[in-house]
């Protein structure tokens, strides 16, 4: 009787024993198993792309993307980029995007970078003017100029500086060779800037009657602060006090000839006028 027992049990045992290997079996078997990725192609950049570069095989190539994750504005096929140019610097594996290339009829080079309605400016800078080299295509600066207002005394503490153009994008950077006073040639930094027509204007007028200095700013910092221009006679007035304000010279009126001397002269019933200068 009890040896029954005893095999009864160790049968039960064994039978608990394999279903308990079963189910620890099938849990890692599910824990284990991957859902294959379902997957697409597309174009993404094979070296850094500048503006203005026409796109061939050599600067494009294909990966893999998730197809549940799409990109919007990416391109499937190298065919629908080659020969379209760059209209924002791109990095090596970057995906490129509609928003990234010129029409394929607009061309090559930084005219296809300009949208329609808009101008590119260039305009000479130094060091001090292009931020240390930090004023690179794809950064946004602030435009400043310095010059004179119209004076009646000719004083020389009427120079004024003012921010005339906000959050402009920078299209190109580059070097032009230009001769010197004494007609050496010397290498000047040029900076091209992306305005519209009426900035245009604006920014002509400071580079070549004033001076400029460029300002750079956070790309994603748009805010239009439109500060006030700064007086150099405030800038330099005491502290506490305000901006000298220059007397106007006295007019000075130049009076014309005194009147001549009037005389009547009666002879008889005949009666005559004559003037005499009056000395």
């Amino acid at each position: 009787m009890n040896r029954n027992r005893l095999v009864i049990g160790l049968t039960v045992a064994i039978l608990i024993g394999l279903a308990a290997s079963m189910y620890v079996y099938r849990t890692f078997q599910r824990a284990t198993y991957v859902k294959p990725q379902v997957t697409e192609t597309i174009v993404v950049a094979a070296l850094p792309l500048q503006v203005g570069e026409r796109l061939d095989d050599h600067d494009i190539r294909i990966i893999s993307w998730p197809a549940d994750e799409p990109l919007a504005g990416s391109f499937r096929r190298s065919d629908d980029c080659i020969g379209r140019a760059v209209i924002s610097p791109m990095a090596p594996n970057q995906p490129i995007l509609e928003g990234n290339l010129a029409p394929r009829a607009a061309g090559a080079g930084l005219p296809a970078a300009i949208p329609e309605g808009m101008r590119a400016v260039s305009v000479a800078v130094n060091d001090v003017v292009g931020v240390a080299g930090f004023v690179i295509p794809g950064t946004m600066v602030d435009v400043l100029t310095t010059g004179t207002l119209p004076s009646q005394t000719g004083g020389n503490d009427n120079n004024i500086t003012r921010t005339i153009l906000e959050n402009v994008r920078v299209l190109a950077a580059g070097q032009k060779i230009e001769q010197d006073r004494e007609g050496k040639p010397q290498t000047v930094p040029v900076i091209t800037l992306l305005v519209s027509p009426d900035d245009a204007a604006k920014l002509t007028m400071a580079s070549t009657e004033g001076k400029i200095q460029l300002a750079l700013r956070n790309t994603i910092d748009t805010k239009m602060a439109n500060p006030p221009a700064v007086l150099q006679a405030a800038l330099f007035s005491a502290p506490g006090g305000s901006a000298p304000v220059r007397e106007r010279a006295p007019k000075v009126v130049h009076a014309g000839p005194p009147p001549p001397y009037i005389v009547e002269v009666i002879v008889g019933d005949k009666k005559e006028t004559k003037s005499f200068e009056n000395q």
